[in-house]
């Protein structure tokens, strides 16, 4: 869809991006059973907006918020080769707007960003079974690398 702005977000859209991130947190629930019960909300986002450290990306069409991601700076493990690297989170597009590939303009966004902070490393995290986002995320150029496994007795 050629009429999909990607920009940063403002405060302003603050209450649509509360709604994305629950979003989120409803669609993850059923493949992790430890997250807490509601109300849960995985980031500070007004803080996020306010912090110039960290890129809060929204994508507008006619006006209307229809999906976000964001981008943080994090310390790599003392054994990797990078010392730091970029994290994307909250990534999320509106339902109706699925498939148009609005997760892989605000990834291309998020991608520039990145860059532009000497970020070559680039990770998000997502669950193993959740299989239209691991294809979603595979699109956009990302492979499979960790897993992580637990043990809950």
């Amino acid at each position: 869809m050629d009429d999909i702005q990607i920009r940063e977000a403002t405060l302003t859209d603050l209450p649509v991006l509360l709604k994305f991130q629950q979003g989120v947190v409803d669609y993850e629930r059923p493949y992790d059973p430890t997250i807490a019960p509601d109300p849960v909300s995985y980031y500070d986002l007004k803080d996020l907006i306010l912090d110039s450290e960290v890129v809060v990306l929204v994508a507008v069409s006619e006006n209307r918020l229809i999906g976000c991601g964001l981008g943080m700076e994090k310390e790599g493990r003392r054994y990797l080769n990078h010392k730091t690297y970029a994290y994307l989170g909250l990534m999320y597009t509106d339902p109706d707007f699925r498939g148009m590939g609005v997760n892989a303009k605000i990834i291309e966004a998020l991608k520039q960003w990145a860059l532009s902070k000497g970020l070559y490393e680039m990770r998000l995290t997502v669950y193993s079974d959740n299989i239209s986002a691991i294809k979603a995320y595979e699109k956009t150029g990302f492979k499979k690398h960790i897993i992580e496994m637990r043990l809950a007795e």
